[in-house]
């Protein structure tokens, strides 16, 4: 068996013991039922596995960047199955390892500076937590409104992606309302270039969220990078690697990077385009005082990545981290809760990361460039290529 081979079976198994760590599988249905079919294996074997891996990359006949993308998702999956074990590492070598970026601090001071510049952007009476609040939740996009109103953000950036990158032929998504789900959206990518996209409707819509919600889900974020890498490296290139895509891995920190960084790319004012399609629904929305907000709120996406090395490197207790959360994210106490929730899963504590360093990593890379961003949806790019 290939190395690329047995990394497919590797993380299927890895999925066997953790709910949501294949993030998407395409792959040959008949690998699937094979790995199914057989008995759990043990955390200490899938060790073994994931190490045999590594070793025999030198002896597979694989191009360079092709090797040394694999090498760095077999860390991740080792590092994975290691802890499944019950093997302990310090919190920061676990993140690298899983991830391909170490986790740095980011100064309170950065946080203190981000809260001025708020304060300017939303005068008024109450705390600033409450006036941000209000803004972040305060004007949602009425229910009736809701799927005409996706729809209409969606085509558009979906054609402007086309125009700027282009998008493979073929690819597709599809917009379901759903209720009684734990998130507001969730992009299941169900492979053959095609993303269902399920938005719940317990949960109020903010008019300064749908644009970022739907350009990371879709358009030019994960719907057009899976869809991009399916058909040039899974159908075209035969890549059975390609085939999987798996959380824990640095994979997951590019694809958040891209995300986070599609709309700089696709858009020069985030905020005029919501302005324009929210005002087709009779919906009002003000573009200026939206796209202050969202500059001086940018380092507070920070927050979280300072409450994990507390929480993992200091010994902070996790009222210590509500506390945190509360004043230097200035999350309200049920928004603090859930990211508490996330920060301490055993498994998911260390993707904690992955959406401020992606957006670092892949920012500083692409500088702006279409080019580069093209690149980033169509090559297996690891952050060691980034940095």
């Amino acid at each position: 068996m290939s190395v690329p081979e047995g990394y497919v079976e590797l993380g299927l198994r890895l999925g066997r013991h953790v709910d949501g760590l294949v993030d998407a599988y395409y792959g040959a249905p008949a690998v699937k039922e094979h790995v199914d079919a057989e008995p759990l294996r043990e955390p200490w074997m899938l060790v073994e596995d994931a190490s045999r891996l590594l070793a025999d990359l030198s002896d597979d006949a694989l191009e360079e960047q092709r090797g040394s993308w694999l090498h760095a998702q077999l860390v991740g999956l080792e590092t994975v199955a290691r802890k499944l074990t019950g093997e302990e590492r310090p919190y920061a070598d676990e993140v690298e390892r899983c991830y391909g970026v170490r986790p740095t601090r980011t100064p309170e001071a950065e946080f203190e500076a981000a809260h001025g510049a708020l304060d300017n952007a939303l005068p008024g009476p109450g705390s600033l937590g409450e006036r941000y609040q209000a803004w972040r939740e305060g004007d949602p996009v009425p229910a009736e409104h809701l799927h005409e109103v996706l729809e209409s953000i969606v085509e558009d950036l979906r054609r402007r992606t086309a125009n700027l990158i282009r998008l493979p032929e073929g690819e597709s998504y599809v917009l379901e309302l759903v209720s009684d789900e734990p998130w507001a959206a969730y992009n299941y990518y169900e492979g053959g270039l095609r993303s269902r996209i399920a938005v719940n409707t317990d949960v109020p819509m903010a008019t300064n969220f749908v644009t970022e919600l739907m350009a990371h889900e879709l358009y030019p974020g994960h719907q057009t990078e899976h869809s991009w890498k399916e058909r040039l490296l899974h159908q075209e290139q035969r890549q059975a690697e390609a085939g999987i895509l798996m959380i824990g891995t640095p994979e997951s920190l590019i694809a958040e990077g891209i995300a986070g960084l599609g709309l700089e790319i696709l858009l020069e004012d985030e905020d005029a385009f919501a302005a324009e399609h929210l005002g087709r629904h009779g919906i009002a929305y003000d573009a200026e005082r939206a796209g202050a907000v969202k500059a001086a709120r940018r380092p507070l996406e920070r927050v979280s990545g300072n409450v994990a090395l507390m929480l993992y490197e200091d010994g902070a207790s996790e009222d210590d981290a509500l506390a945190y959360l509360r004043h230097w994210a200035l999350m309200s106490e049920r928004r603090a809760n859930q990211a508490l929730r996330f920060i301490t899963d055993p498994i998911w504590r260390s993707y904690v990361t992955t959406y401020a360093d992606g957006y670092r990593v892949c920012h500083e890379w692409v500088d702006g460039d279409p080019a580069r961003f093209k690149r980033l949806l169509t090559e297996q790019l690891t952050p060691a290529d980034l940095i």
